[in-house]
């Protein structure tokens, strides 16, 4: 019966800190990459965003894999939906992408 006791407290402590780890750094994670599918999912156009490079641009067409953003007066460049970092403004403002 001691060595089943023993098992118990040996076991013990490496159960706490998988838990601790789960709870302070892989769930966090998971919560975070799903904030940025969400982010990616629903772009539409005339959204002001800023790129992983740090583009500013407004969105003038989004495809499957990537989107297509206004920078300046017939300025446009493709990026992939991956590296759109923020979306800055969603209100729709007339005529901004002509």
């Amino acid at each position: 019966m001691p060595q089943h006791e023993s098992l118990i407290q040996m076991l013990y402590l490496p159960v706490c800190f998988i838990g601790i780890f789960y709870f302070f750094i892989i769930r966090p994670q998971q919560q975070q990459q799903k904030k940025a599918k969400e982010l990616i999912d629903n772009l539409k156009k005339n959204d002001e965003v800023i790129t992983s490079s740090g583009i500013h641009g407004t969105v003038v067409i989004v495809k499957d894999k990537t989107v297509v953003l206004r920078v300046d007066e017939g300025t446009r460049i493709e990026f992939l939906k991956d590296h759109i970092h923020h979306v800055t403004n969603t209100e729709v403002k007339p005529e901004v992408v002509k």
